[in-house]
């Protein structure tokens, strides 16, 4: 009932910040944009007007005019110049629309060039399509499925330089654990919608990472929320959502940037982006990422440094047949994060952090201790337009993350009191992963009725290689003790792992999945969406036994409902989603082996999509309801055997915007409240409570960036923006007792010089200085404050 009226409250205060803001986005319309002649040099003095009006302008000796102040409406452009060969074009436009028309003048005796009409977006940090999300086209208040973006505008504009801190700028999205580099799940996690997810997904396919991410390629990051398993699987897919992370493509244009940021904690990192076709008909083009990163941590050891490279060509072979490959190539090597794994299964001696008494500073670790993780990724694409209706898209996707080094933890597991212990294990672990997909998309008419439909197979094929050695417990010390802590002797963690055992696995799994999806456009303002999935899925445990190996074959529906009120303006949508996971086989108390459905979790939503003043104001609310039903648990009355009845359920409301009231103010905020139970398990501890995996019940973000577009201070601007969340229950068991993660506001800052030839940047990280930390059964302290300086030559 609360998230029933908190949903309510979010739409109230959405509309009446709609009828408020209605005066203050009304604007005038503008056009500007830069002329040159056939050899891309530019040209003074042309007169460009709107004919029959007094609006016009005369190039400068750079070739750039803007002409203001210009009311909406459907006018004439007029280029004229003595020498050159006049030109018209018919445009449109609408109040408070920012129009680049870029000209190319043509000698008298020339072909005429077209001029380029190009929107300028208004509203920055707003990305209104993804070709990913519904496998199809679909705008997005046409798509009944809620998705947040988080653009590359928004990133530089952050000075943003690892990939963590992209995902606070995301309604609902909080980080539980940092990157640990391990074999296996060494990438971060993050809650959505109370349930823990990592990045596994890439341009809309899996991807494997046993580190982080560098945001030198990254175009932008959706969040997929709820249960997507219909047409992506389980394997990248949390019951909560997914990421997935998009890359820069290769375009017809020759440009780019290079960028040097330097900061706290002896922050140093170069990246470049390069773009240039390289055939004289400009079918083929090239585009290379690249970055250099390496910094220390700001505790009393630790660093972080990582090489970054991603080339990618395209080749436009004629109008129907376009091929696109893309590659990334990433080395990174540091410590371990600092995490303080706390006690599972005895009752704490702390329940927060104070009575902890931990000094943030102290790292436990040295920087002999690293681990390093090779990453390689390829994709290939081939699309090819059958007709006028049917378009044929397939896709090959490989990909290669390793973990090669030391990895270590601090835990009290097992350890009375507060003391902690060391552990430390030699990694050797590949995982391998193959993706092919075949889709056909369609856009047809069919007894009346439009629809968009995507028909698609899929094969995913994981290995994991596993030659890690177990581990080996170097030391143990009081946290809250006076006494230093002695360094680690990587010479002594060496001698203790000779004599450890190395645990050699090899396992595979395989998917084979079928999936459609059709949105029907009932009536004019009403569209329906239905997609199903057909998955099997084939489990090739380790081959000196069978008892791990199994399959399973599962059926996964997804429905939407879109309805405009107000045509482009307004939707309102409701949805049914689902996703699942597979359960392997488990021996019971008598002998027999008994199979086991896979869990199911379910989702229903409803709520309201807008996008008013033309774009300006971009906003979501919705309320969703996620069951988890048929999770395997222990027989509550007959010991050593399993039944599949758990539950637990994760409820909330969820409220994102993106605005630009007036030009050069640009604004993105969420606001997430979830509430998340455990009702059925077989863990008593966690019967009835909140899962440690959840996350802040409340979640808030917010940025607001202002550059000025006209007069002296014309480029200057300036951001102010941060995070909220509330108290985490990192570990919340009856028998152990709860510890308690406080809230915490995070403050940040930046001015920055934007130029048409470079930028200058910097950011103030926590200004406040305010100390807090992240968790999921442990203690992750985060940076205190630092700043980021940068340069970016754009070319």
């Amino acid at each position: 009932m609360n998230c029933q009226n908190n949903f309510i409250r979010l739409t109230l205060t959405v509309l009446l910040f709609f009828t408020f803001s209605a005066s203050v986005f009304a604007q005038s319309a503008k056009i500007e944009g830069q002329v040159t002649n056939t050899e891309q040099k530019p040209v003074s003095d042309i007169n460009v007007a709107l004919q029959g009006t007094s609006f016009g302008d005369a190039s400068d000796a750079q070739g750039y005019y803007s002409i203001t102040e210009i009311p909406a409406g459907d006018y004439i452009l007029v280029v004229s110049a003595v020498g050159y060969a006049n030109q018209r074009k018919s445009i449109s436009i609408e109040s408070g629309e920012e129009l680049s028309i870029n000209i190319t003048l043509s000698n008298k005796n020339e072909k005429l060039q077209e001029i380029v009409v190009e929107g300028n977006q208004i509203n920055k940090f707003s990305t209104e399509f993804s070709e990913y999300v519904a496998k199809l086209p679909v705008q997005n208040l046409e798509n009944p499925q809620v998705y947040n973006t988080v653009n590359a505008e928004l990133i530089e504009d952050q000075v943003i330089t690892k990939f963590e801190d992209i995902l606070n700028n995301a309604p609902g999205v909080n980080k539980l654990w940092e990157s640990t580099g391990r074999g296996g799940d060494g990438a971060g996690y993050y809650s959505i919608r109370g349930f823990s997810v990592q990045p596994n997904m890439l341009n809309g396919l899996p991807s494997l990472t046993n580190g982080s991410l560098d945001p030198a390629n990254v175009e932008r990051v959706e969040f997929i929320k709820g249960p997507s398993a219909t047409l992506f699987g389980n394997t990248v897919t949390s019951y909560g959502g997914l990421i997935n992370v998009v890359t820069k493509k290769p375009s017809d244009n020759f440009g780019g940037d290079i960028s040097y940021r330097t900061g706290s904690f002896g922050l140093n990192r170069i990246s470049a982006d390069v773009n240039t076709p390289i055939s004289a008909e400009q079918d083929v083009a090239l585009r290379i990422n690249g970055a250099y990163h390496k910094e220390n941590s700001f505790q009393d050891a630790g660093f972080f440094e990582s090489y970054f490279i991603a080339p990618s060509l395209s080749y436009e072979v004629n109008e129907d047949l376009s091929f696109l490959i893309n590659t990334e190539l990433y080395h990174s090597e540091g410590t371990n994060p600092t995490m303080l794994f706390l006690n599972r299964s005895a009752p704490l001696d702390d329940n927060n952090i104070s009575e902890l008494s931990y000094n943030n500073k102290n790292s436990y670790t040295t920087n002999d201790i690293t681990i390093s993780n090779p990453v390689f990724r390829l994709q290939g694409k081939m699309t090819y337009h059958l007709s006028d209706s049917w378009t044929s898209e397939t896709v090959l996707s490989r990909s290669s993350a390793k973990s090669e080094g030391y990895y270590s933890y601090i835990s009290t597991i097992g350890i009375p009191g507060n003391t902690f212990g060391r552990y430390i294990s030699d990694q050797n672990s590949t995982t391998l992963g193959t993706n092919i997909q075949q889709n056909f998309t369609g856009d047809f008419e069919l007894g009346g009725l439009q629809n968009q439909m995507v028909i698609g197979l899929d094969f995913l094929r994981q290995n994991v290689i596993n030659n890690s050695s177990g581990y080996i417990a170097y030391d143990s010390f009081n946290i809250d003790s006076n006494n230093s802590v002695p360094a680690i002797s990587k010479a002594g963690v060496d001698k203790m792992l000779a004599n450890t055992s190395v645990y050699k696995s090899s396992t595979e799994q395989q998917v084979y999945s079928a999936y459609a999806s059709d949105v029907i456009d009932i009536l004019p303002k009403l569209s329906v969406m239905a997609s199903v999935r057909l998955d099997h899925f084939v489990n090739n445990g380790n081959p000196e036994t069978e008892a791990d190996d199994y399959e399973q074959t599962t059926f996964s529906p997804k429905f939407g409902l879109v309805f405009k009120p107000i045509e482009e303006k307004v939707s309102i949508f409701a949805n049914y989603m689902n996703s699942f996971n597979n359960v392997a086989p488990v021996t019971q108390g008598d002998g027999t082996v008994e199979s086991f459905s896979p869990e199911q979790a379910n989702q229903w939503e409803v709520g309201v999509k807008s996008s008013l003043f033309n774009d300006r104001l971009t906003a979501t609310a919705s309320y969703y309801d996620i069951t988890v039903s048929d999770i395997v648990r222990s027989d509550p009355n007959r010991p050593q055997y399993s039944i599949q009845d758990g539950e637990q359920y994760s409820r909330g409301v969820e409220f994102s915007l993106n605005a630009s009231p007036v030009n050069g103010l640009n604004i993105t905020a969420g606001y997430s409240h979830n509430e998340s139970k455990i009702t059925k398990t077989s863990t008593p501890s966690l019967q009835d409570r909140r899962p440690e995996e959840a996350g802040p019940s409340d979640l808030i973000n917010g940025w607001i960036s202002y550059r000025f577009t006209t007069g002296s201070l014309k480029g200057f601007g300036l951001g102010f923006g941060g995070n909220y969340a509330s108290d985490n229950y990192v570990i919340n068991r009856s028998n152990t007792g709860r510890f308690t993660i406080p809230s915490y506001t995070v403050l940040n800052g930046s001015l920055f010089y934007d130029a048409k030839t470079y930028r200058l940047n910097l950011k103030f990280n926590n200004f406040t200085d305010e100390e807090y930390y992240n968790g999921w059964s442990t203690v992750n302290p985060q940076r205190p404050r630092n700043i980021t300086a940068g340069f970016t030559y754009k070319f």
